[in-house]
């Protein structure tokens, strides 16, 4: 099957390439700037703010399915820059789905759980979604344009995604182990319940729901709900860190550009029930995380 995946460069992106060439597919990446990860895939600089440049690449590539993690994801430069959020997450969607339209083709689009207000979490594929914040704002639109020019597509939300080794900027796993192996004091939240989420999982999620074809609404993520205070704690056991530099803090008090859903997390029945590749519960993930890190750790 040919498929083509954006953020081809990401931290998710990535991951999903390899995953799909290592099943024998026909993978072409998407991908701003110069190629930043390894791979057989073939890979495409594209800006897909540009949405001349993507219908053109999209064209060229014929894909019959067109995977899309590619986003703005930092919550307060979103909050800060409104006119770029905008751009790299609705706009780039849309050309994107366009593409997909003009083909033919199946689309599975990368969401949040940040669509949701973080009042009543953990929130099923059905719940309504209630966006805070420039970031949650330009995510929920993103699933409207794609959903727009490829009703049959799948709606992909996940949440605190975590890998190693980290693909652009550090990720939230990445950066805690980073900071705790030096010692270094951290703050955590103890009152934001999220799904972390591997991203190696994750992937294996996209893929099936782009090469099954599936659409509708699937929450991709980690299949424990669990505040960051927790999840911290949970990785110093299985790295061996030491959790007492980690410093309990209430959301608040940091007075964060961004708002962010406190009540949070994601359901998992659905995916569970109906695709191959499970969600994992933490103690998995986290074994997963620990053998990736050692295995690509500097020696």
């Amino acid at each position: 099957m040919r498929l083509l995946v954006t953020g081809a460069n990401g931290l998710v992106g990535s991951r999903v390439c390899a995953l799909l060439t290592e099943q024998g597919h026909d993978v072409v990446g998407l991908g701003r700037g110069p190629r930043r990860t390894g791979g057989t895939h073939r890979y495409v600089e594209v800006d897909l703010t540009r949405e001349a440049d993507v219908a053109a690449a999209i064209a060229s590539a014929a894909p019959e399915v067109i995977i899309h993690p590619a986003s703005m994801t930092e919550v307060d430069a979103c909050e800060k820059d409104p006119e770029a959020a905008f751009a790299a997450n609705v706009t780039a969607t849309a050309a994107v789905a366009r593409g997909a339209r003009a083909l033919g083709a199946h689309l599975v689009h990368v969401s949040t759980d940040y669509v949701f207000d973080g009042d009543a979490g953990p929130y099923a594929e059905d719940a309504l979604p209630n966006p805070k914040g420039v970031y949650a704002l330009t995510k929920h639109m993103a699933e409207q344009a794609a959903r727009t020019f490829v009703p049959g597509c799948a709606i992909a939300r996940t949440a605190v995604v975590y890998g190693w080794p980290a693909a652009g900027r550090p990720n939230f796993g990445a950066w805690l182990v980073g900071a705790l192996e030096k010692g270094q004091p951290v703050k955590l939240f103890e009152d934001q319940v999220v799904s972390p989420s591997f991203a190696d999982s994750v992937a294996a999620m996209l893929a099936e729901l782009g090469v099954r074809r599936l659409g509708g609404v699937w929450n991709t993520c980690g299949g424990t709900v669990i505040d960051r205070v927790g999840f911290g704690r949970a990785l110093c056991e299985v790295f061996g860190l030491d959790a007492s530099l980690i410093t309990p803090t209430r959301m608040a008090d940091l007075k964060l550009a961004s708002p962010r859903p406190l009540r949070s997390g994601l359901t998992t029945d659905k995916v569970r029930a109906q695709l191959e590749a499970k969600p994992l519960a933490l103690a998995e993930s986290l074994a997963r995380f620990h053998a990736a890190w050692k295995a690509n750790r500097p020696v």
